[in-house]
C-alpha cells in the first residue's frame, strides 16, 4: 500500500537532522542512502522506485486538488476581514476592478514561481524545496533586492471627518490590504514539493493555482461587496468587531471561532519557512552545542510511538510565537497593520523574484519584448507596493492619535 498524501505542514518542515529523512525505510524495503544533491539531477531513475521518488525520498502523492485546497486554506484567512473596508476606500468601480488586477497578476507571477520548483528539466531536474532554495538555485550570482469613487472627501466617520489627505492615504492602504488577502507565494514552492510526477509538478501547481485564485477572488468580491454594500462609508477596519453591533452573537461567535481555528494552522504554515531557515543556519552555526543539535525521544502515552524533541526548536518558537502574540496586542491596528505587511511582502516575494527566476532560467535577452515587459511588471508592482506601505504608515501615524496600549480601537 502506498503511503497517504502528505500534508503540507509535515512536507515544509525541514529539521536540523535533515538527512534523516534520506534513511528511513518503507515497510520492508531497504533505507535509501544519502544523496548527493549536486549530483541527484544526474541519475533522476537511481532511486525512483514504487516507494520512492528520484530524491530519495517517499513517494510525493499530491493532486491538482490536494494543491488546491492547500493553496486556498493558506490564502484565505484574516485578510478577508478588511476588504469591505478597502472596497469602501476604492469604490465601486476601482475597488472590484483592483482585486481582479491583484488576481491576474497574483496568476501570473505564480505560473512563473511554478517552473522554479526543479532546476533545468521540468521533469527530472534538480528539486528546490523552499522558496529560497528555489532562489539561490536559479539567482546563483544575483543581487536581493458606498459610491462609485468610494468613501467622499468630507464624509464623517467614527475616526472623524475624512481630508483629502487622509482620501489619498486610505486608497493606498487599501491596495495593501488587497494584496495582504492574496499573499501565498513564499509557501507555494512547498506546496508544489507535496505533488506526485508525472505529468510534471509544475503543470498540476498552473492548474492549481488558476482554480484556487478564480475561488478565491469571488469569495473576496462577495466579501468586500457586499460588505461594503451593507455598511457603506461605515464598513469597518475589521469585518466582526468593528461595526458597533454584536448581534446575534452567536453567530459572531461562530464567525470569530472560525477565524481562530484557520489561524491556528495558517500561523504554522507561514512560520515554517522562517522556523526552517532559523533552525538550520543555528546548527551550521553551533553545530557543536547539544542544545541545538541533539533531539530527545519522548514516549507518547497509550500510542506506543515517541516524539522527537529538540530543546532549542522548542524554546526559541515558543518565545517567537508569545512575542509575536504579545506585539498584535499592544498595536491592534488590524487594517493598517494588513496593509503594511501586504505592502512590503506583495512585490519582492509576488514579483520580483518570481520574475527574476523566470528572466535567468530561461535567459531572456535584455532589452527584448518579453524582457521589458517583465520588467515593467516588476516595476510598476514595486511603485504599488511602495505607495500601499505609505498609505499603511500614514494609517498608523492617525492611529497613534488616540493609541491605548492593549486596547481595541474599537
Amino acid at each position: 500500500m502506498l503511503p497517504r498524501s502528505r500534508t503540507l505542514p509535515a512536507r515544509i518542515h525541514d529539521s536540523v537532522n535533515d538527512e534523516n529523512r534520506n534513511q528511513r525505510s518503507y515497510l520492508q524495503v531497504e533505507a535509501q542512502p544519502k544523496i548527493d544533491e549536486d549530483t541527484e539531477s544526474l541519475n533522476p531513475g537511481q532511486y525512483n522506485s514504487k516507494c520512492f521518488d528520484d530524491d530519495g525520498r517517499l513517494k510525493r502523492t499530491g493532486t491538482v486538488w490536494t494543491a488546491t485546497s492547500h493553496i486556498i486554506t493558506a490564502v484565505i484567512g484574516s485578510g478577508v476581514l478588511s476588504l469591505a473596508w478597502a472596497i469602501g476606500q476604492l469604490g465601486w468601480i476601482a475597488g472590484p476592478t483592483v482585486m481582479i488586477l491583484f488576481a491576474f497578476v497574483i496568476l501570473y507571477t505564480s505560473n512563473l514561481l511554478c517552473n522554479c520548483y526543479r532546476t533545468g528539466d521540468p521533469l527530472t531536474g534538480r528539486r528546490n524545496y523552499t522558496y529560497m532554495d528555489a532562489v539561490r538555485s536559479n539567482l546563483e550570482n544575483g543581487s536581493f533586492r458606498g459610491s462609485l469613487m468610494g468613501i467622499s472627501i468630507g464624509t464623517v466617520t467614527k475616526s472623524g471627518t475624512v481630508t483629502t489627505t487622509q482620501k489619498v492615504w486610505r486608497n493606498l492602504q487599501a491596495l495593501g490590504d488587497i494584496a495582504f488577502a492574496y499573499s501565498y507565494s513564499i509557501i507555494l514552492i512547498e506546496i508544489q514539493d507535496t505533488v506526485r510526477s508525472p505529468p510534471a509538478e509544475s503543470k498540476t501547481m498552473k492548474k492549481a493555482s488558476t482554480i484556487s485564485i478564480a475561488i478565491t477572488t469571488i469569495f473576496y468580491m462577495l466579501c468586500g461587496c457586499m460588505g461594503y454594500a451593507a455598511f457603506g462609508d461605515e464598513a469597518p477596519g475589521n469585518l466582526l468587531t468593528g461595526f458597533g453591533f454584536y448581534n446575534p452573537y452567536w453567530l459572531l461567535d461562530i464567525a470569530n471561532l472560525a477565524i481562530v481555528i484557520h489561524l491556528v494552522g495558517a500561523y504554522q504554515v507561514f512560520c515554517q519557512p522562517l522556523f526552517a531557515f532559523v533552525e538550520k543556519w543555528s546548527a551550521s552555526r553551533w553545530h557543536k552545542s547539544e542544545l541545538i543539535t541533539r533531539e530527545y525521544e519522548v514516549r507518547i502515552p497509550c500510542t506506543g510511538t515517541t516524539y522527537k524533541l529538540n530543546l532549542f526548536r522548542a524554546v526559541w518558537r515558543t518565545i517567537f510565537v508569545v512575542l509575536t502574540t504579545v506585539i498584535s496586542m499592544l498595536m491592534p491596528f488590524f487594517n493598517d497593520v494588513v496593509g503594511i505587511l501586504g505592502a512590503f511582502g506583495f512585490w519582492p516575494l509576488t514579483v520580483y523574484f518570481p520574475v527574476e527566476m523566470y528572466i535567468a532560467q530561461n535567459k531572456i535577452r535584455p532589452w527584448t519584448s518579453r524582457w521589458l515587459g517583465l520588467r515593467i511588471l516588476s516595476f510598476t508592482c514595486l511603485l504599488v507596493s511602495l505607495a500601499a506601505a505609505c498609505g499603511s504608515v500614514a494609517g498608523v501615524v492617525l492611529d497613534l492619535k488616540s493609541y491605548r496600549p492593549f486596547k481595541s480601537t474599537y
